[in-house]
């Protein structure tokens, strides 16, 4: 069923909505933002009664026999907060992270930068472009700022808003800082040219897709999107996962992966499997240190009919 298409009108209210919190967010502190931020996280969790169970019931699942029923409701409403804290924040960064100070800015709220991105730049450099892979986990928006940041020419997948005033006004701070945004459906062929002219891609590919192989995250099956991993194979390069967690008011902890190399095979549809099940691996590692942080709310579980086995 085909959803309906919205109204000149009302894309052009939602356009201002979206430009006054743009223009409140910029000019308060981080911790009115904060505030701001649990207050507007609560009232998702208590009032978007479906969001709120998916993100339970997945959390009971994910976390059977760890944490408790109190601790599940608790992760569930935190990480409500952490999905409207961090478009707060991409508020912030887009007039942040810019100026020749930028590195000294990024400094002070990732605590590991040196090493981290210096890691993340060297694998870029050395390979000729990689393919970056993040959850819906921390600030994923921070990440595109760093590369910016450091020197790492990035392509970022993103899903196409169905409102082309709210795009432009959201997706126009990328271009600026020389990102180059590929809209998700039927991004194949462009993501296969940037890897050939030496362009890391940026993905976030843990949400469900009909499309997808059955993998393995937090002990159920799940479709995922085999890309990454096709592009990997195809074109020699090496998949890296990344992420920037929140550890206290606005300081970060980054995560870079080490690079997982395509390797020899003899069934590209097996390899295909074992590279998406060990970046899914270290996602769900990651996502194990800051569970509030991530995006329970989605439907990550989500059953097509005909996937009843993880493809082998």
């Amino acid at each position: 069923m085909k959803r309906k298409k919205k109204s000149r009108s009302v894309k052009l209210l939602e356009y201002s909505a979206a430009y006054l919190i743009i223009s409140i967010a910029r000019v308060i502190p981080f911790r009115v933002i904060k505030l701001i931020s649990n207050f507007l996280g609560d009232l998702l969790f208590f009032l978007v009664a479906k969001r709120r169970n998916i993100a339970i019931e997945n959390l009971e699942h994910a976390f059977s026999g760890e944490k408790a029923p109190l601790e599940i409701k608790r992760t569930a409403r935190e990480s409500c907060r952490s999905f409207i804290l961090t478009f707060l924040e991409i508020v912030k960064y887009r007039y942040l992270f810019t100026g020749p100070d930028a590195v000294d800015k990024l400094k002070t709220y990732a605590e590991n930068l040196d090493v981290l991105f210096t890691k993340a730049k060297k694998i870029h450099d050395e390979s000729g472009g990689c393919i970056f892979v993040t959850p819906h986990l921390g600030n994923w928006e921070l990440l595109p700022h760093a590369s910016a940041v450091i020197g790492i020419p990035l392509a970022i997948v993103a899903r196409p808003l169905d409102n082309e005033y709210l795009e432009k006004l959201i997706f126009k701070s990328r271009a600026v800082e020389g990102q180059f945004i590929i809209p998700k459906k039927n991004a194949l062929f462009v993501l296969q040219k940037t890897l050939q002219k030496g362009t890391s891609i940026g993905m976030l590919p843990d949400q469900s897709t009909m499309k997808g192989v059955l993998i393995n995250f937090f002990g159920r099956p799940a479709t995922t999107t085999p890309v990454p991993a096709i592009l990997a194979i195809t074109y020699k390069r090496p998949i890296v996962v990344v992420a920037a967690c929140r550890k206290a008011m606005y300081q970060y902890e980054g995560f870079v992966s080490d690079p997982i190399w395509p390797g020899e095979y003899t069934s590209e549809k097996a390899e295909i499997v074992r590279i998406t099940e060990e970046v899914t691996r270290n996602m769900e590692a990651i996502i194990r240190k800051h569970p509030e942080q991530y995006l329970w709310m989605h439907n990550r579980w989500k059953t097509y009919k005909g996937k009843k086995e993880i493809m082998s």
